[in-house]
């Protein structure tokens, strides 16, 4: 140690004795590595305070200069300034190279190292501050081993980005620490869309030079994961940089478990992160002599010549280095200028000029006026132009060459001037310059222009048309994701109202911004805009802002989707079909495929928006109080809250060890509450995130959590597979009451409107009502014996299971309902009765349900894919929200009652607009249909799920006619080819010719009997096995066909419509003549049959599950050819060359083959698909056949000699599958030279390529089959739920 620090210590001693508390400052002493733990104990041993003081200074003492520093900036921390100014003096001038630090400087290694990871170079004139240089230093030694955080904080302008820019221009830090490089970040105050555009530009840094990730991510989860692994695999080791960190939702973004140093104003800024962490703090202002050494430097004198003024500059601005760096810069320009600029600072009232922050700038407008006053009159509009800019945010020198219209060198070297001043910073982004504004000065350009920004923010905009005209940047531009960002926000700022609707009201720019930045920043613009858009065309601004909130969950897959086919299924008054339109019809003329939804305004639409803010199934979503917000939980483990207008994300938070099973917002939207399957409930923070309590009393998963309604007193209410009820009280941090009674798991509980009581239900079969004041039961009503039969006896031991999913009060709290398989039940609360039983579908079980308070609709969430709306007064179902693709576990209503909300396992949460209900809604058709199509006419025959038919006009969607209920479901129906004849199959087993006590006159909507000029004849087969062939529209039964004993599976007529064929699941095929009721069974198969197809007559070709493939001749009932083709294994399909000389069947066993009809012996086999084969095709000139798996890959192969042509797949980051789902049908086009495909969704294709032409996204999923017209222009299908499409290709 230095004699002078030595004497300072010693001279001072009995003061630092009298008044010091050790313990604190033994923790920062650790920390620093200046004390060890047994030195720690032996202070901690001493008696008295005082004596505990005098140890620790005489074991200073013993130690270096570091001891001394650290010491001193400890008393700073803990608040001892006049004990630290006693120090000041004697404290140790340290030269870089005698600390830990041997190989020191600024080797050209660490220049290389620190200059590719963008860290800022040293400013011009540039003073040393080894004590807090050494003590970053020393954190950074830290994380040599391990990962974790360093946090630099300290006010604005106290230097935190330099001094952390200077810790690391030393070898041994970068080579022992850091080998891996030095990536800087500059983050600043950012909302989530501008933390993305960090991380993508992060993500795009680190991955130069690589073809790893060719795009950018698209959300911060992509962005986040794919950190991740840069981190991990390219650069090991490596250190990150997050500088000027506002927000500490921001660092959850960039939490990837690596070394990261961050600069903050917010010394708690790492509290939201786990790890490591390591605090530095950075004085807020320099020292005097720091400060007169800083003027000196810039006006080249030693300190002791500088003139008193030059004191009194540093004592005005409390040291600021900001401010004494400008005020140096302009010195150094004007040196006699020192009386000038210290009564600039002190004859100006001082304002703060940032609102946000907790400290006073005093005097930096002044020095920012001062520091513009010397610049050349063209460098004053320069810089006066960066008024435009937003607030940290990074502007590639590109956009400001646009701006003044100058060539790149021009640009760089007027703002080094800047930079040189102060007035400006730059980061160098690999070989290109970004450049920023600090805040404070910022804040003091807008603040001097006020009046001249609209007329900046215009220039902007004009320049930009100059220069792009009327196309967009490319992704390939460094200046592209300023513009996607900006452009938008310049416009409204410069009163271009004009302007800003051509570009929001623009399909081409909605595609660009979307491929690059997803939807939900445009859906943000929408939002944000939209006073300014409505007042030129609200419609539009909706169809638009409806397209994207709608489509949006589409738009952030890979590969991206043709935005166009997109538009074109929006309805036909919307904007964003017109555009798509016109697009589509001039891309067509050269050879693209575009398709026209004809029926698709029959589709009503009762979706408002769909998000998908999780990776796996969503279990649980609720409304804010205020219903601005929405959270969801999920499989995944997270909480998310997002907007519930726009779903824009909030709050992303990794909740629990387990799956997150309930969420739900307290009265006052403060907290929200969750519970999992890892037997925890937890309260969170709605606005940071932090976790607020912890309740672990549960002794197994904790299946909902629910608050009480009012404001006065929360209580959270948690039920358990532990079969218990717990509720809590927010203040305490252990459970207020236990409720025990039930018998089995608890799944769901709910409080009374009044919060006098608390429902529940259970696998038990019962519901519980709860005195919340006594936490006693109150009633209970026993679902059980509503299953139970009249004569069971009730000591049974095989009584039905019962088991109560959810239960729900009534808005005036009069009846309580309860869900139990596929009923609704509804009790009266008070007497107990049983007042309605409501029946949803028979082929799914109830998952949730809630009653909305504004009116007597209910909602329930089936687990067949729908949600059902049921108006209670009526006791009537109302309407069918269709539209998720897999299980629906969770429905809410909002508390105004106009938006329900939905979540699946589909990973997505969709709101609903109650407002749009309509009865028709309630019915959806089913999968099973047939198609004829004449000339330009399209007829479809098609059951819905009330089992009844709809005859379709495929031009316009209306329905022609619709039939009465059947006594059995309809399994498949066909229509004669000639449109006189049709038939129709039940489930019983029954063929029927007709229909029994069908209405003389069906239902006619929209049309006229006498457009009829003849009468339709259909088949359908029931689930039953009946077969019934009708006329239509009179109804007429003309024959009821009996013979099968289990369901038809498939009918159809022959050619002359005198035979009709049949199959089943009783393993029979059956030719009836329909009209006498003969009928020749065709017997052989041993299993069920797939299904058939008609060769040249008479022959039949039929495939089934065991494994065969037959020919027949169905006139005389003769076996031709029977066919052994895969070995047991299930024939999944079957198709005949159109010469009728080849067949060719697809098999589970993962093989296609090719057989010819003279020999039971293959032709070929063909391998190579790595999933059942599902679906198989001819072309048209029998020289190609194309198989269809179940992972969605499609292979041609050549018929001649078997072997592989082209294999049409396309990659897909979101799916599981290549084609959404299984390859369910193919057809070809009559020259062989396209293909169509069904799976998830339907999909064109180039043959001679194998390149996709075009995807169809049809809102269901799990396509069956496509019905195509001969010219290939016309296809219809059914998606799962239930939505019918006829498209036509656009020429």
């Amino acid at each position: 140690m230095e004699e002078r620090a030595r004497s300072c210590l010693l001279q001072n001693r009995s003061a630092l004795e009298q008044d010091i508390k050790t313990s604190y400052i033994m923790d920062h002493l650790i920390s620093e590595e200046v004390l060890s733990l047994d030195d720690e104990q032996k202070v901690k041993s001493q008696a008295t305070q005082k004596e505990r003081a005098a140890s620790l200074l005489s074991i200073i003492l013993e130690k270096d200069n570091y001891a001394v520093i650290s010491f001193y900036n400890a008393l700073l921390n803990e608040g001892y300034k006049e004990l630290a100014a006693l120090l000041q003096d004697g404290l140790p001038i340290i030269s870089t190279s005698t600390n830990k630090s041997s190989t020191d400087g600024l080797t050209a290694y660490v220049q290389t190292i620190l200059c590719e990871g963008g860290v800022p170079q040293r400013p011009v004139v540039f003073v040393d501050r080894p004590e807090i240089v050494q003590s970053i230093r020393n954190a950074l030694y830290k994380l040599e081993e391990y990962a974790g955080w360093i946090t630099i904080y300290g006010m604005a302008g106290c230097g935190k980005s330099v001094l952390a820019a200077e810790a690391l221009r030393n070898h041994r830090v970068i080579t022992d620490c850091f080998p891996g490089g030095v990536h800087w970040v500059a983050v600043g105050k950012q909302d989530r869309a501008g933390i993305l555009v960090k991380l993508q530009n992060l993500c795009s840094r680190l991955n130069q030079g690589s073809h790893t990730y060719p795009s950018p991510p698209l959300n911060t989860e992509e962005a986040r994961d794919r950190l991740r692994f840069l981190m991990a695999r390219k650069y090991p080791r490596s250190l990150l940089v997050l500088d000027d960190v506002w927000d500490s939702w921001v660092l959850k973004c960039f939490d990837v478990q690596c070394r990261v140093l961050i600069t903050s104003r917010d010394k708690n800024i790492t509290e939201a992160v786990t790890g490591n962490n390591f605090p530095v703090s950075v004085q807020s202002g320099l020292s005097n002599d720091k400060g007169l050494e800083i003027l000196a430097r810039f006006v080249n004198s030693k300190v002791a010549s500088l003139p008193k003024q030059a004191h009194s500059i540093v004592q005005e601005c409390k040291g600021s280095p900001l401010i004494v760096s400008l005020i140096g810069a302009l010195l150094r320009e004007f040196p006699t200028r020192w009386n000038y600029y210290l009564n600039q600072l002190q004859n100006k009232q001082f304002k703060r000029i940032r609102k946000s922050s907790s400290y006073d700038y005093e005097a930096l407008d002044e020095a920012m006026a001062v520091s513009i006053e010397v610049l050349k009159e063209d460098y004053k509009e320069y810089y006066k132009d960066l008024s435009i800019l937003a607030k940290d945010v990074k502007v590639p020198t590109k956009v400001l060459c646009i701006l003044w219209a100058l060539d790149t060198e021009e640009v760089e070297d007027i703002l080094q001037v800047f930079v040189n001043k102060s007035l400006l910073f730059c980061d160098r982004n690999g070989n290109s310059f970004q450049y920023y504004l600090h805040d404070l000065q910022l804040d003091f350009l807008t603040e001097q222009n006020r009046k001249r920004l609209p007329d900046l923010h215009a220039k902007m905009v004009r320049q930009y048309q100059k220069t792009y005209k009327r196309q967009f940047p490319s992704p390939s531009d460094e200046d592209c994701m300023y513009w996607y960002s900006f452009l938008a926000n310049h416009m409204a700022k410069a009163n271009m109202d004009k302007e800003l609707y051509l570009l929001m009201f623009s399909m081409d720019w909605i595609k660009a911004k979307t491929e690059l930045m997803g939807p939900a920043q445009l859906i943000n613009d929408f939002v944000e805009y939209r006073h300014i858009l409505d007042e030129e065309n609200s419609t539009v601004r909706e169809n638009f802002q409806e397209f994207l909130s709608l489509k949006g969950h589409l738009l952030v897959q890979k590969p991206f989707p043709d935005i166009v086919q997109l538009g074109l299924c929006q309805p036909d008054s919307s904007e964003v079909y017109r555009q798509a339109k016109l697009q589509a019809v001039e891309r067509a003329k050269k050879g693209a495929v575009y398709l026209e939804w004809m029926n698709r305004k029959t589709l009503q639409n009762l979706s408002r928006l769909v998000v998908r803010p999780h990776s796996d199934a969503v279990f649980h979503a609720c409304f804010s109080c205020d219903g601005l917000k929405i959270a969801s939980c999920g499989a995944d483990k997270t909480l998310q809250i997002f907007k519930s207008g726009t779903g824009e994300k909030l709050l992303e938070v990794l909740a629990h060890d387990d799956e997150v099973l309930c969420c739900a917002f307290s009265p006052d939207d403060k907290f929200i509450a969750t519970c999992s399957s890892d037997t925890k409930v937890k309260v969170w923070n709605v606005l940071t995130g932090q976790l607020f309590q912890t309740y672990h009393e549960h002794n197994e998963q904790v299946n909902h959590c629910r608050f009480s309604h009012s404001q006065h007193r929360i209580l959270l209410a948690t039920c358990s597979n532990d079969k218990f009820l717990k509720i809590w009280d927010l203040e305490g941090t252990s459970c207020r009451n236990t409720l025990f009674g039930h018998t089995d798991y608890v799944n769901h509980c709910s409080f009374s409107p009044d919060d006098q009581y608390l429902a529940s239900c259970s696998n038990d079969g019962t519901v519980k009502l709860w005195n919340i004041s006594s936490a006693n039961e109150w009633k209970c009503f026993d679902v059980n014996e509503q299953f139970r039969k009249p004569d069971e006896d009730d000591d049974d031991d095989e009584e039905e299971e019962v088991l109560l999913k959810c239960c729900t009060w009534s808005s005036d709290g009069a009846q309580i309902m309860a869900a139990a398989k596929n009923i609704i039940f509804v009790f009266d609360v008070m007497t107990g009765d049983l007042i309605a039983e409501l029946m949803t579908s028979s082929y799914s079980t109830i998952q949730s349900c809630d009653v909305s308070l504004t009116s007597p609709l209910l909602a329930v969430a089936l687990s067949h894919n729908s949600v059902e709306l049921w108006n209670l007064e009526l006791r009537k179902r109302v309407a069918d929200c269709s539209g998720h693709l897999s299980w629906v576990h969770c429905v809410q209503f909002s508390l105004d009652g106009s938006t329900l909300l939905s979540s699946s396992d589909d990973q997505t949460v969709r709101l609903w607009d109650t407002n749009k209900v309509h009865s028709s809604s309630a019915v959806s058709l089913v999968r099973d249909m047939d198609a004829v199509f004449q000339e330009d006419e399209v007829t479809v025959l098609v059951s819905d799920n009330k089992k009844c038919l709809q005859l379709i006009n495929g031009k316009t969607g209306d329905v022609l006619c619709q039939s009465e209920v059947q006594d059995s479901r309809i399994r498949c129906c066909c229509l004669d080819q000639h449109i006189n004849l049709a038939a129709f199959g039940c489930g019983d087993g029954i063929l029927k010719v007709g229909m029994k006590s069908v209405k003389n006159v069906l239902q006619n909507i929209g049309r006229k009997r006498q457009q009829f000029q003849h009468s339709l004849l259909i088949a359908i087969g029931l689930e039953n096995g009946t077969v019934k062939v009708l006329e239509l529209p009179s109804g007429k039964i003309l024959k009821t066909l009996i013979g099968h004993t289990q369901c038809v599976q498939r009918c159809q007529f022959t050619p002359d419509g005198m035979m009709l064929i049949s199959s089943s699941d009783d393993a029979t095929i059956r030719i009836w003549n329909w009209r006498t009721e003969e009928c020749k069974v065709l017997e052989g198969h041993t299993e069920q049959v797939k299904n058939f197809k008609l060769l040249r007559e008479p022959q039949l070709l039929s495939w089934s599950f065991d494994g065969t493939v037959k020919v027949w001749n169905y006139i005389s009932g003769e076996l031709l050819k029977n066919y052994d083709a895969h070995k047991g294994a299930t024939v999944l399909s079957c198709d005949a060359s159109s010469s009728g000389s080849e067949i060719a069947s697809a098999s589970a066993d993962k093989s296609a083959k090719i057989w010819s009809l003279n020999s039971t012996m293959p032709l070929h086999v063909l391998t190579g698909h790595n999933a059942c084969v599902r679906s198989c095709k001819f072309t048209w000139d029998n020289k190609s056949l194309a198989t269809g798996d179940d992972n969605g890959e499609i292979r041609i192969w050549r018929v001649q000699d078997g072997s592989l042509l082209h294999i049409c797949s396309e990659e897909s980051e979101n799916k599981d599958s290549k084609h959404g789902g299984w390859v369910t049908d193919l057809h070809f086009s009559p020259n062989s030279k396209m293909l169509v495909s069904t799976g998830g969704y339907i999909k064109w294709w180039d043959m001679n390529t194998g390149e996709s032409l075009q995807t169809f996204y049809t809102n269901g999923t799990n396509l069956k089959s496509i019905h195509v017209s001969s010219d290939f222009k016309t296809y219809v299908t059914i998606d799962n739920i239930g939505i019918l499409y006829i498209l036509k290709m656009i020429n």
